[in-house]
């Protein structure tokens, strides 16, 4: 593990998983990885739960950004001493407009994903072990953004996450970095030469509604052909009287 991104989901992660691959600190793990296999989801509990097996998670990969890699930032760190810790920033306000309307909107709310995720939740065990981590790892609990219910309360949290992790990683260690920053800063950073092409930026908030869109009318749908297909009496064997 090369590099530890800290920074909060809906930080300009994509991009920064785009970035880091393309500057070779690939693969970099992401929650992409996690909804696109959520039998990963057990080793992130066991994580959740004090047992982490961090070499098996992160397997193969040299960097790691958004959650639930961000979450353990602090343990991150101890675990893989050179690593170097990239917190992402952005806007508070334009933030939480695109938290509550993306990842919030998930478990809360009156929308159209809230409603898709949560009749999910109702019919795929494997769906309501991921939404009853995550929101271990974001809202409940220990989770890092409190107080989602109001704009304000979600942007303190924000404040309070990006300033406890300023004020405990070693400056030698940090970057604090937006990605309208360019290349410049993380390159310098990261010891790499800078790409001559423009960096990406991925605006990535319709992929991510499209994504559980799609993944819930898959799931739903399989459940209803699995439940009409028991409910359907069995064909008659020939010669049955």
């Amino acid at each position: 593990m090369k590099v530890i991104g800290a920074g909060l989901p809906r930080t300009g992660t994509l991009t920064q998983k785009i970035v880091l691959e393309m500057l070779g600190f690939g693969p970099c793990y992401h929650m992409v990885n996690v909804l696109q296999n959520l039998d990963l989801v057990k080793l992130w509990h066991d994580a959740l739960e004090g047992n982490p097996d961090w070499d098996k998670i992160f397997e193969g990969h040299e960097s790691t950004v958004d959650w639930p890699g961000g979450f353990f930032w602090r343990e991150l760190m101890d675990r893989y001493p050179d690593a170097k810790v990239l917190l992402s920033v952005r806007d508070p306000e334009k933030w939480e407009r695109s938290m509550r309307d993306t990842v919030w909107a998930c478990y809360y709310g009156d929308s159209l994903i809230y409603h898709l995720s949560m009749a999910t939740y109702d019919v795929d065990p494997p769906w309501k072990h991921f939404i009853d981590t995550m929101t271990q790892l974001l809202w409940k609990g220990p989770g890092t953004v409190q107080n989602s219910e109001t704009s304000q309360g979600m942007i303190d949290s924000m404040n309070r996450f990006n300033e406890e992790v300023k004020a405990t990683v070693p400056s030698d260690r940090l970057l604090v970095w937006d990605v309208t920053e360019g290349w410049d800063p993380l390159c310098e950073f990261l010891g790499v030469e800078c790409p001559s092409d423009p960096m990406p930026h991925v605006n990535d908030s319709a992929t991510f509604v499209d994504r559980i869109v799609e993944m819930s009318q898959a799931k739903i749908g399989g459940w209803y052909e699995r439940k009409k297909a028991a409910a359907e009496p069995a064909p008659a064997q020939a010669g049955a009287h």
